[in-house]
C-alpha cells in the first residue's frame, strides 16, 4: 500500500467509530422488556390465617365442689361419656343413699305390710258383712234386739271405712304406685347430683387447655377444660373484601404452615361470612383441609393460595409493565419500528405478577418494562422472562400468583 494512502486508516475507522455511535444513538438505550405471547394463566387469593375446628366446647361444673381427681391431660382425646374429673361428693352420697334405703324400705317392709293389711281388711269386711246379714235376718222375728241389729250394722259400716284405707294403702304400696314413683324420682334426683360431682365430656375432641388442679375449688359456671370437638379440620381465613367478587364455595386451595414449609396441604372452600369485618376490611373465609395430617395443630399460622380461576390460554402481560392501571383499563408501551408508542389495553383475569389482556395487544408484542421510558423515545429491547411468583405461590404451583 502507497505511503500515502496510510494516513487514511486512522479517518476511516474514526468515521466508522462515529457511525456505529450515531447509530446506536439513533436507535436508543437497551431497556428491560417482555414478549408478550399466550400461555396458561392462574389467579388466586394469597392470605394467612389459622387452624380451626368447627367448634369448641367448654366443659364447666354446675356444682360447687373439690377436686379430688383430674383424669385427662391437655393435647389428649377424649369421647363422650369419658370421665374427665371427680369431686368430693359426700353430701350428694349420703342423699343418694338416703333415697335408696326408703326404696328398699317401700320393697322389703311397707308394701308387705300394706299388703297383709288389706287381706285382714277384707277378712274383717267379709265376717261384719255376715254378722249384719244374720242380724237382719233375725230382727224381724224378734231373735234379736234392734240394738243388736244397730251394732251388728256398725260394725259392717266400720270394716268397709277399714278396707278403703287399706285398698288406698296398697294401691300407693303396690308396684308402679304412687309411692314407689316418688321415692324412684327422689332417687333418680339424688343420683342427678351424685352424677354432677363426675364431669364427662359430652362430646369426642381434643383437650386444648386444662385449668383446674387436684385440691382446687370450682364454682358453677367455672370453664375447667375447653374441647376442640372433633369434625373436619378447617383454616379460618381473612381475606381482603375486594376479593370478594372472585370467590365462590368449592374453589380449591393449597396451603403452607409457618412449621413445616415444606408439606403442603389441600384445602377446598366451604363458607364465604356473611359480613364484613368493618374494622379491618377483611371478610372470613373457612376452608376445610381434607385430609389432616397428625402434625396439624390447633391455631398453627397457615398461609393459603386459594384458586379463584384459571385460564389454558391467555395473553399474559407482567404486571410491571402495566402503567397508570385503573380497574380494568391499563396503558402499556409497546417497542414498534424501534419506537416506544403507548397503547391502551383492556384487561381480564388479574394477578399478583402477571394479568391477562383481552384487548390492544397481538402475540408476539413486546412491552416495555422501564419505567423511565416515555412514549415516543426509541429504545431497544432486553428481553427478560415473566418475573417469578411469589414464594406462597409458586410452593403452590401457581405460576402467576394471586389475586390483587
Amino acid at each position: 500500500m502507497p505511503r500515502r494512502l496510510l494516513w487514511l486508516l486512522p479517518l476511516a475507522f474514526a468515521l466508522a467509530l462515529l457511525a456505529w455511535w450515531g447509530l446506536q444513538h439513533w436507535q436508543g438505550p437497551r431497556v428491560s422488556a417482555y414478549r408478550v405471547h399466550a400461555q396458561p394463566l392462574v389467579q388466586d387469593v394469597v392470605a394467612t390465617g389459622r387452624v380451626i375446628t368447627p367448634s369448641r366446647v367448654n366443659v364447666a361444673s354446675e356444682v360447687t365442689g373439690t377436686v379430688l381427681q383430674r383424669l385427662v391431660e391437655r393435647g389428649q382425646h377424649v369421647e363422650p361419656g369419658q370421665l374427665l374429673l371427680r369431686l368430693r361428693s359426700d353430701q350428694a352420697q349420703a342423699q343418694l343413699e338416703q333415697a335408696r334405703a326408703a326404696l328398699r324400705q317401700l320393697l322389703q317392709q311397707t308394701r308387705p305390710q300394706a299388703l297383709a293389711a288389706l287381706r285382714s281388711a277384707d277378712s274383717a269386711l267379709r265376717l261384719a258383712q255376715a254378722q249384719a246379714r244374720r242380724a237382719r235376718a233375725q230382727a224381724p222375728s224378734g231373735a234379736l234386739s234392734q240394738q243388736a241389729l244397730e251394732q251388728a250394722e256398725q260394725a259392717e259400716q266400720a270394716a268397709q271405712q277399714q278396707q278403703a284405707a287399706a285398698r288406698a294403702a296398697w294401691d300407693a304400696a303396690r308396684p308402679g304406685g304412687a309411692v314407689q314413683l316418688q321415692l324412684q324420682a327422689a332417687q333418680a334426683a339424688a343420683q342427678a347430683v351424685a352424677r354432677r360431682s363426675e364431669i364427662r365430656a359430652e362430646v369426642a375432641g381434643q383437650v386444648l387447655t386444662r385449668n383446674v388442679e387436684v385440691g382446687d375449688t370450682i364454682t358453677p359456671g367455672q370453664v375447667l377444660f375447653t374441647l376442640a370437638r372433633a369434625g373436619d379440620t378447617e383454616v379460618s381465613l381473612p381475606v381482603d373484601e375486594q376479593n370478594l367478587h372472585d370467590l365462590a364455595v368449592g374453589q380449591q386451595a393449597r396451603c403452607i404452615t409457618d412449621g413445616y414449609p415444606d408439606r403442603v396441604l389441600d384445602a377446598s372452600l366451604v363458607f364465604i361470612a356473611p359480613a364484613v369485618d368493618t374494622s379491618s376490611g377483611t371478610i372470613e373465609l373457612r376452608l376445610r383441609v381434607s385430609d389432616p395430617p397428625a402434625w396439624l395443630r390447633q391455631d398453627m399460622t397457615i398461609s393459603c393460595d386459594l384458586r379463584t380461576a384459571q385460564l389454558r390460554d391467555a395473553l399474559v402481560v407482567p404486571d410491571d409493565a402495566l402503567r397508570e392501571p385503573e380497574g380494568r383499563q391499563a396503558r402499556v408501551l409497546v417497542l414498534r419500528g424501534g419506537e416506544a408508542r403507548a397503547q391502551e389495553v383492556r384487561l381480564g383475569l388479574r394477578g399478583l405478577v402477571a394479568s391477562q389482556v383481552v384487548q390492544g395487544l397481538r402475540n408476539g408484542d413486546v412491552v416495555i418494562a422501564d419505567r423511565s421510558v416515555r412514549a415516543g423515545q426509541r429504545v431497544r429491547a432486553r428481553l427478560q422472562g415473566l418475573p417469578a411468583a411469589p414464594a406462597s405461590a409458586a410452593a403452590t404451583g401457581a405460576a402467576t400468583g394471586g389475586s390483587r
